[in-house]
């Protein structure tokens, strides 16, 4: 661990600080810091930075309640910028947006990864804006029963896949049921992170159980 005394801070007495969501990996905002406000954060565990144009600390959701509990601080290698981790309780952004980077400028198609986000978002977009001839604004028409039938179609072929002892067959029924899961989530208004949030909560429940056996 570095000591806040080796960070360079510039000739206004800040830092650059880029906050990162630890879950989802976005980066959320960049803010700045003062060595008082570093300091705060640290001892507090929730972002709190220098307001440049009020001239005076702000504490994340002080005001809104969206605070940011910290889980690590990084310094870069010239030790003049920092990355902020956290876990969010609420948007990062002032407009209500997760992130305050939400408006596009330029993408390579060609070198974009696919995620399940994105794909999330692709069918939520084909609910809003149905397209003729689509499978996915298909299923949306035909409404929550079809969906559900779906979902359970392709879980037996999953089962039989799997039975099977077929990898390849096995991988191709799991992305097909998890594009129809997906599907169901935009239908019922379950998020990507809704889902994640579960599956996070329920290691944490298996680590404590875990450390309560060991003090057993």
């Amino acid at each position: 661990m570095i000591d806040i005394n080796q960070l360079k801070f510039d000739e206004k007495g800040l830092i650059p600080a880029i906050v990162v969501d630890e879950k989802s990996k976005k980066v959320l905002t960049l803010a700045y810091m003062s060595k008082e406000s570093l300091g705060i954060t640290i001892a507090e565990k929730r972002t709190c930075f220098y307001s440049r144009s009020r001239q005076t600390l702000w504490r994340k959701g002080e005001t809104s309640g969206n605070v940011q509990d910290v889980v690590s601080i990084t310094a870069d290698c010239d030790f003049d910028a920092l990355t902020v981790v956290v876990n969010s309780q609420g948007p990062a952004c002032h407009t209500g947006e997760e992130s305050c980077f939400f408006n596009p400028v330029w993408k390579n198609e060609e070198l974009k990864e696919f995620s399940l986000q994105d794909l999330y978002e692709l069918i939520k977009g084909r609910k809003i804006n149905k397209q003729e001839g689509s499978y996915t604004t298909y299923l949306f028409e035909k409404g929550i029963d079809k969906i559900l039938k779906k979902v359970g179609e392709e879980s037996t072929e999953v089962i039989i896949a799997g039975k099977a002892n077929d990898k390849k067959e096995t991988i191709y029924e799991l992305a097909d049921l998890c594009y129809h899961a997906l599907v169901l989530m935009v239908e019922m208004g379950i998020d990507v992170k809704d889902v994640h949030d579960e599956l996070s909560s329920r290691h944490v429940i298996d680590k404590k159980i875990k450390q309560e056996k060991m003090t057993k």
